[in-house]
């Protein structure tokens, strides 16, 4: 059990936690660039996501594309990557774009098969209500199936940001930075105390973000937050004069 003593050792050493190489500017690091890649990956994903569930249009072409982007292990994407992004860009093209590029690529298959599951599955019979009550596809789906959804899509942006958050580490074997540093440094100087107490940060912010997003999707799957509301049973004449008298 001598790692976990050196692993505390470390964690508790206040040089852990100074300069440009220390804990917390480790973990800002590391939160920006899962941020930034669930930024593009939801802005990406979502909206196909969505269609697709809406208009049961392209399915099996997005889901079977999504399904092939699982199934390619991230660092053989990051290698595949880099030659053609070191080309575009010398300077950064070596750690920062592969890194980010095989992320956003992890992490869209869960949101846009999520948010295509979420929005297929809404009850017809409201959908249908709502049509026959004169409210188009958008409105139809903003205001009927994408609350009732929002548990199901919320749950694979959950998958998605704990994913890269932990699999972000691979980036520091490019040189980026992050917490995966302290687990890759660890290892080239031996140090076991840093290699293990980097594991320890990971997981941690890891877990966090599950227990985080677990919130916000149990919130999600509240009874009030589930029923569509009074919005998609006014009619459409009905809503523009109320907007219009208040």
């Amino acid at each position: 059990m001598n790692f976990v003593s050196e692993t505390a050792t470390w964690l508790t050493n206040p040089t852990s936690w100074t300069g440009s190489n220390g804990i917390p500017a480790r973990l800002v690091e590391h939160v920006e660039m899962s941020l930034v890649v669930m930024l593009i990956a939801i802005a990406i994903a979502l909206p196909i996501g969505l269609f697709i569930g809406h208009t049961r249009r392209g399915a099996t072409v997005a889901v079977g594309l999504a399904n092939i982007g699982r199934a390619v292990p991230t660092f053989a994407m990051m290698g595949i990557l880099l030659p053609f992004t070191q080309a575009f860009d010398p300077a950064n093209g070596f750690g920062l774009y592969p890194t980010l590029l095989a992320m956003i690529i992890l992490a869209i298959p869960p949101i846009l098969v999520n948010a295509y599951a979420g929005v297929s599955e809404v009850d017809r019979d409201l959908v249908e209500a709502a049509r026959g009550m004169g409210f188009r596809g958008g409105q139809i789906l903003r205001d009927v199936e994408i609350p009732l959804a929002l548990p199901v899509i919320l749950g694979g942006v959950r998958s998605a940001a704990v994913q890269v958050i932990a699999t972000t580490t691979l980036g520091a074997i490019l040189g980026i930075g992050g917490l995966g540093r302290f687990i890759v440094d660890g290892i080239a100087q031996r140090d076991n105390g840093m290699l293990f107490g980097g594991v320890v940060l990971v997981a941690g912010l890891a877990m966090s973000s599950e227990l985080l997003l677990s919130q916000v999707q149990r919130a999600a799957r509240s009874p009030a937050s589930q029923r569509p509301g009074p919005r998609p049973f006014r009619r459409p004449a009905e809503a523009s004069r109320g907007a219009s008298g208040s």
